[in-house]
């Protein structure tokens, strides 16, 4: 999937998402594709999905919580 697939998928789950759980999705999709996305800046991850640059803070915390995820068991592909 190339990069401007993982934006639309991204995009179309927070579109999907209830009210209440915009926030969880958006976390959750930053862990599902942060290996595929460790090569871009938290700014350009925010362009790509259409997020005010201020979600660039969530981007950093989460692509840093994955790798502990990882360390940990978690499956990014399963999610």
């Amino acid at each position: 999937m190339n990069e401007n697939e993982i934006y639309e998928s991204i995009k179309q789950a927070l579109l999907e998402a209830p009210r209440n759980q915009y926030t969880a999705e958006l976390h959750l999709q930053m862990i599902k594709y942060a290996d595929e996305l460790k090569h871009i800046t938290a700014k350009e991850f925010c362009e790509g999905v259409g997020l005010r640059l201020s979600f660039g803070t969530e981007f950093s915390k989460m692509r840093n919580l994955t790798q502990r995820l990882k360390a940990s068991g978690l499956k990014t592909e399963l999610l």
